[in-house]
C-alpha cells in the first residue's frame, strides 16, 4: 500500500500556548522518521494533531493512501484510525485489569484488522515472545517494559500501515531498551509498516531512522539523514 503523511507549516498549541510553530514534515511510505527533542518541544502534539486530537490554528496535515488524499485536520480519530495510522501514546494507557491477549484483543477495532485477529496476534508474539509467555498475565502487573511492549503490540493488532510511537524509551532500564530496540528492527525487516518516532532518546532512535527532524521551541531547526546528525549537530545531542 503507497503512503505518504504530509505535515505542511501547522501552528497548533493550547489556548495561549503555542507548542507547534511553522511546522513541516514528510514521511515516505516504508520509511522510519524520527522526530527528536527534549520534553515541552511538541513532539506529542504533533502526533497528537496528526490524530485529529488537536486541531492545528494554520497549515495543513495530509495523508496519501493508494494515490488518494485526506486532509488529517477534518476527520476524526476514529476516522484516521482506520485509515491506517495507529498511534502508541506516552504512558502506554493500557487496562490494567486486563490480560496481556484481552489488552491486544482490544486493539483489533479497526474493520480492516478483524479479519487477520489470528495472524495479527502471531505477529506481535513473534515480535515480543515476553507477551506469548504472559499472555494470561493481568496488564497490571507486568513490568514497564513489557507494558510498553504490551502497548505498541496492541497498535500493531490494528494492522496499520503508519504506526506512531510517542516516547517508547521514556523510563526503560537499559536491557529492555535492548529488546525493544531488536523488535523494532524485527518490524522493520519482516512488515511494511511506516513508523514516526518521537523520542528525546537519540542513542537509540538513530540506528532505526532513515530521515531525522530536530525540535527545538516549537520549531524545526535541523532535518537529515541520520548520518550526518552528530557532525551537524554535535556530539552534545548523543
Amino acid at each position: 500500500m503507497a503512503l505518504e503523511l504530509t505535515v505542511g507549516g501547522i501552528d497548533a498549541g493550547y489556548g495561549a500556548v503555542r507548542a507547534l510553530h511553522d511546522f513541516s514534515l514528510f514521511v515516505k511510505e516504508k520509511e522510519t522518521v524520527a522526530l527528536l527533542g527534549t520534553n515541552g518541544n511538541g513532539k506529542s502534539t504533533l502526533m497528537k494533531c496528526v490524530m485529529g486530537m488537536v486541531r492545528p490554528t494554520k497549515g495543513s496535515i495530509s495523508l496519501t493512501v493508494d494515490g488518494k488524499t485526506f486532509d488529517l485536520t477534518k476527520l476524526s480519530t476514529e476516522e484516521i484510525v482506520n485509515l491506517g495510522v495507529a498511534l502508541v501514546p506516552e504512558g502506554r494507557r493500557l487496562f490494567p485489569k486486563l490480560t496481556v491477549e484481552e489488552n491486544l484483543l482490544l486493539g483489533a477495532f479497526r474493520p480492516q484488522a478483524r479479519a487477520d485477529i489470528g495472524r495479527n496476534l502471531a505477529l506481535c508474539y513473534e515480535t515480543f515472545e515476553v507477551l506469548g509467555e504472559r499472555r494470561r498475565q493481568l496488564a497490571g502487573s507486568m513490568s514497564g517494559g513489557q507494558q510498553q511492549m504490551l502497548a505498541i503490540a496492541r497498535a500493531l493488532m490494528m494492522q496499520p500501515d503508519l504506526l506512531i510511537l510517542d516516547e517508547p524509551t521514556l523510563g526503560l532500564a537499559p536491557v529492555i531498551l535492548e529488546q525493544l530496540s531488536k523488535a523494532l528492527e524485527r518490524l522493520r525487516q519482516t512488515t511494511a509498516i511506516t513508523v514516526l518516532l518521537g523520542e528525546q532518546n537519540v542513542t537509540f532512535a538513530l540506528p532505526h531512522a532513515d530521515r531525522v527532524y530536530v525540535l527545538e521551541h516549537a520549531r524545526i531547526v535541523w532535518e537529515g539523514d541520520p548520518s550526518r546528525f552528530a557532525t551537524e549537530m554535535g556530539t552534545g545531542y548523543l
